[in-house]
């Protein structure tokens, strides 16, 4: 349909992989930029290449000659940050563009987007704008730690990610920990699971089930009981707080075969 999807739900649950997934499916190049507090569109578009900018100058003095403007913000002295370079992408298939976690981002930039994804183009004051001959596949992801804009929706696909049921934990846990023992994956789904039905300020999602199931298969444990959890318990859990909640609920119950 020719517009950004928009991944919402919990964090771990997945949202950057399957732009990943979409890439590798696609055969084609995954380009990606990390939104954070403070960014501006420059560190996400474009910027230009100073050193280069002062070689020139320097060559040019050295021969007698002198620069001009225009020779110094050319393509060649352009340094092409994801935005720009997906724009860019030559084809034959479209780029996929990751712009991830954007509500970590602030308003105006949220506001900047509009252009690039309404109509794949962004505008270079210096070079004028420059549209995409191949139009980009974009994906943003969201955690929800603030509201997007109803304009920004407006110009998505939306579809939220929520937590997958044990048995497809299990199975995204087998394909990506594949020397893992089978039996464990599923257990790890399982405790998982039950974790997650506890008061926690951060519920442990399918990155952290990946992250168990390699602690536990590096650490070689024949059987997932109360003291493989006790050694392995920071992997799947990130707060003290959540680890002590856990202990009380007692972690033989909460590993058990079910």
């Amino acid at each position: 349909m020719g517009q950004p999807i928009l991944l919402e739900g919990e964090p771990g649950v997945g949202k950057t992989q399957a732009a990943k997934a979409l890439a590798d499916l696609l055969d084609t190049p995954l380009l990606r930029l990390q939104c954070y507090e403070g960014i501006t569109a420059a560190e996400a578009l474009y910027e230009w290449n100073y050193p280069r900018q002062l070689l020139s100058i320097r060559l040019a003095e050295s021969r007698g000659e002198q620069l001009r403007d225009t020779d110094l913000f050319t393509a060649e002295h352009l340094l092409a940050r994801p935005l720009l370079a997906a724009i860019d992408h030559p084809g034959p298939r479209p780029a996929v563009l990751l712009i991830d976690e954007i509500d970590r981002a602030d308003d105006e930039f949220e506001a900047f987007l509009f252009e690039l994804l309404a109509e794949s183009a962004v505008t270079i004051p210096e070079l004028g704008t420059r549209r995409a001959i191949v139009p980009p596949v974009a994906v943003l992801t969201s955690n929800r730690t603030r509201d997007l804009h109803d304009a920004l929706k407006r110009r998505c696909l939306y579809h939220w990610i929520g937590y997958p049921d044990p048995d497809r934990v299990a199975e995204i846990v087998r394909r990506r920990v594949p020397g893992a023992a089978q039996w464990l994956a599923g257990r790890v789904a399982g405790a998982v699971q039950r974790l997650r039905g506890l008061d926690l300020l951060k519920p442990p999602g399918v990155a952290e089930a990946i992250s168990w199931t390699t602690a536990l298969h590096v650490l070689g444990v024949a059987e997932l009981d109360a003291a493989a959890a006790e050694r392995t318990l920071g992997t799947v859990l990130k707060y003290d707080e959540d680890a002590v909640t856990a202990r009380e609920r007692g972690l033989d119950a909460l590993v058990a075969p079910r």
